[in-house]
């Protein structure tokens, strides 16, 4: 399963981005695909992930009223609308493909190359 992230991008505090992450595949193993994001110097964190076949969703408590996560399967692509962004939220955004929607990322299995979103103040 490969990965593509993009849609990063440099925006203001209080602006919008929306990001993608096309799959070049779905598999029985790996139902749920998952936003993270690293900033330098500090741990990947789990951003929010969904499930291909219910929707189902978690979100990290940072996420939860500002992010959203959906999905279309018809194109094998899921989105991260974030908006309200905030300086804090700079960082390299990863999708990770995984067996469910957790947030550990050693639960994933396949991972896509980043981009970066800038949020300036």
């Amino acid at each position: 399963v490969q990965l593509q992230a993009s849609g990063g991008g440099l925006v203001q505090a209080g602006g919008s981005l929306r990001l993608s992450c096309t799959t070049s595949r779905r598999t029985f193993s790996s139902p749920a695909v998952a936003w993270f994001r690293q900033a330098p110097g500090k741990e990947r964190e789990f951003v929010a992930a969904i499930k291909w076949t219910d929707g189902n969703t978690l979100y990290a408590d940072s996420a939860k009223g500002r992010f959203t996560i959906s999905r279309d399967n018809a194109k094998n692509t899921v989105y991260l609308q974030m908006n309200s962004l905030k300086p804090d939220d700079t960082a390299v955004y990863y999708c990770a493909a995984g067996r469910g929607t957790v947030v550990a990322a050693p639960e994933y299995a396949y991972w896509g190359q980043g981009t970066q979103v800038t949020v300036s103040s």
